[in-house]
């Protein structure tokens, strides 16, 4: 096995070309975003946990996801919130809830992804995420002190 090394931005450079073979560049991942929350809003089982963070100031936190996405897609590096301390302060949060939130986004990659290649690429980073936050709000399953 040979060992690669890269810099940081030889490693953005092939990330981004990477998407760029999919598809994936900022307009799209603007229009998955869109189209993502279009969905968590009309959903009875979890809008409500984004309507009581997010009230009525949607821009600002969908040009913030958009910021989340590319830097997850595109090593864009332009977000740099901490999403940990903000989901675990969503008391009202489950483990199920992240269930249907993959399935959503699942969904809306489905509807709008510009090449097939492009579905994997995201539900591999968005299915880590979620795997993590999980770990981070509930523990470990099956662990002693797990709320799952």
């Amino acid at each position: 096995m040979t060992t690669r090394l890269r810099t940081a931005q030889e490693r953005r450079e092939e990330i981004q070309r990477n998407a760029k073979q999919l598809g994936i560049d900022d307009a799209y991942v603007s229009a998955l975003v869109e189209a993502f929350y279009q969905r968590i809003r009309a959903d009875d089982r979890i809008n409500h946990i984004f309507a009581r963070r997010v009230g009525d100031n949607w821009d600002p936190h969908l040009e913030k996801m958009k910021d989340f996405w590319a830097s997850v897609a595109l090593n864009a590096g332009r977000y740099s919130g901490q999403p940990v301390p903000k989901h675990q302060a969503l008391t009202e949060a489950r483990p199920e809830h992240f269930e249907i939130w993959l399935a959503l986004f699942e969904e809306t990659l489905k509807e709008t992804a510009p090449t097939p290649g492009a579905i994997p690429y995201f539900m591999e980073r968005a299915s880590n995420i979620a795997n993590s936050l999980q770990i981070a709000m509930f523990g470990t399953p099956g662990l002693p002190g797990s709320r799952w």
